[in-house]
């Protein structure tokens, strides 16, 4: 039976440096000869992007933190069935800007839904699909806050410094979760420094099998 194409996701805060490191990962799978496809969440399909709207929008400062895990579940159901199983079946690697683990830091963690609703709704929304390997940017909070100084602000990045505490601790927990799966690495190192550790992995991890 032929190997399914390596599907990669990229976690951690905003300003961690996610969307660099994952135009270089693309870049690296590409000269394994893969055609890649590369998205985000939420969002990724048409339907995934208007509930990225109902979910980022400042205005929706009411929306409950149980109605926010069943938005990010539906928008990753969307993407999982139009987008991302297509193109795996089609032979093409996929590389995502947050996936399953994102859900549990924020919803898990920083909403305080616990694990076992958020692992239900992610069950639920991915059927099951799981990354082959997952890096996790690990970035302090203020530092985090320090990179998006300037840049406009959505609801979930205006969150106050708790909640984005709580966000932190879950992303490091995903380490205990799936040791084989999640690779955690530290995002104040330089954009260089970065691309190597991950290219070594990949070498390691996809080159191997």
């Amino acid at each position: 039976m032929k190997k399914r194409p390596p599907f990669l996701t990229f976690e951690g805060p905003d300003g961690a440096g996610k969307s660099t490191q994952i135009a270089y990962a693309a870049g690296f799978l590409r000269e394994l000869g893969y055609e890649v496809e590369c998205s985000r969440e939420p969002g990724g399909t048409a339907i995934g992007e208007r509930i990225r709207e109902l979910l980022l929008d400042k205005a929706n400062k009411d929306m409950t933190a149980r109605t926010e895990l069943l938005l990010y579940a539906a928008s990753r159901a969307q993407h999982v069935e139009q987008r991302i199983l297509p193109a795996l079946q089609a032979g093409r690697a996929v590389v995502l800007d947050r996936y399953m683990d994102s859900t549990m830091a924020f919803q898990g963690y920083g909403r305080q839904l616990g694990r076992a609703m958020v692992e239900q709704a992610n069950d639920m929304a991915t059927g099951g699909l799981t990354p082959d390997l997952t890096f996790v940017l690990v970035l302090e909070p203020q530092a985090a806050r320090e990179r998006m100084s300037g840049k406009p602000l959505d609801r979930m990045e205006l969150e106050a410094e708790s909640f984005r505490r709580r966000v932190y601790e879950g992303f490091l927990s995903l380490k205990t979760v799936d040791p084989a799966r999640i690779v955690l690495l530290d995002a104040r190192q330089s954009i260089e420094e970065l691309s190597e550790a991950i290219g070594r992995i990949l070498r390691e991890r996809i080159c191997k099998e």
